[in-house]
């Protein structure tokens, strides 16, 4: 499916309105959230954030911690 979008002046900001069909496909209601990503080929990517997702920053921090506690020890086990 491809829809092509048209951007508009919202307040200071500029906005995309989506259809009805892309709102239905990606299963969204209003107030829900969308991630925007990178793609590999320089595109980007909108998808519905989820409660797991939503999560995701605060469970990367967590790990980034407990990599640099560990560091030595894994770098021992990767051996």
């Amino acid at each position: 499916m491809v829809i092509e979008l048209e951007l508009r002046k919202i307040g200071n900001s500029v906005g995309v309105v989506l259809p009805k069909e892309a709102v239905a496909k990606l299963n969204l209601q209003e107030g829900d959230t969308l991630a925007l990503t990178d793609g590999p080929d320089g595109s980007m990517r909108i998808t519905a954030v989820t409660e797991g997702r939503a999560q995701f920053p605060k469970q990367m921090k967590a790990a980034e911690k407990i990599v640099r506690r560990y560091r030595n020890t894994l770098r021992e086990l990767a051996k």
